[in-house]
C-alpha cells in the first residue's frame, strides 16, 4: 500500500481557495487598469464618433452591444488571470513578467483614452 495522501476533492478545492495566490498585487493592479480601459471605452463609444480598433472586440461589439463587449474584455482579462496563476505554479517569474507586460500594454491604451476624452471634452 502506497502512503500517498488521497486526493479528494474538497482536498482539491482546499488547495485552490484556502491559500494565498501568488501575484495578488499584480494581478489586483491588471484588473484594475482593464477595468478603467473598458470605462473608459464604454464612455468613448456612448458619445458616438468612436470605433473600437481591436477587431475580435469590435466583432462582439456588433453582434451583441456594448454588454456583450464588456462581456469578452471581462472574459479576455479573466482569462489572462487564471492562466498567469497556473503558469505561477511553476514558474513565478513568467507570470509576474506576463502580467506587467499586459498591464503596461493595457495603460497605454488608457492613456490613449485619456487624451481622446480630454481633446472631445468627455473629461472635466
Amino acid at each position: 500500500m502506497s502512503n500517498k495522501p488521497k486526493l479528494t476533492l474538497g482536498s482539491w478545492l482546499t488547495f485552490l481557495f484556502r491559500r494565498q495566490l501568488p501575484l495578488e498585487s499584480e494581478t489586483t493592479v491588471f484588473i484594475l487598469v482593464n477595468a478603467c480601459d473598458i470605462y473608459m471605452t464604454w464612455i468613448l463609444l456612448s458619445h458616438g464618433g468612436f470605433v473600437e480598433s481591436n477587431p475580435i472586440a469590435r466583432f462582439f461589439l456588433d453582434h451583441w452591444g456594448q454588454k456583450g463587449f464588456v462581456g469578452f474584455k471581462f472574459a479576455v482579462v479573466a482569462f489572462v488571470c487564471v492562466l498567469t496563476q497556473i503558469i505561477a505554479l511553476k514558474r513565478v517569474d513568467v507570470a509576474r513578467r506576463v502580467l506587467q507586460l499586459g498591464t503596461l500594454v493595457v495603460m497605454i491604451v488608457v492613456i490613449y483614452s485619456a487624451m481622446l476624452m480630454y481633446r472631445h471634452g468627455l473629461m472635466q
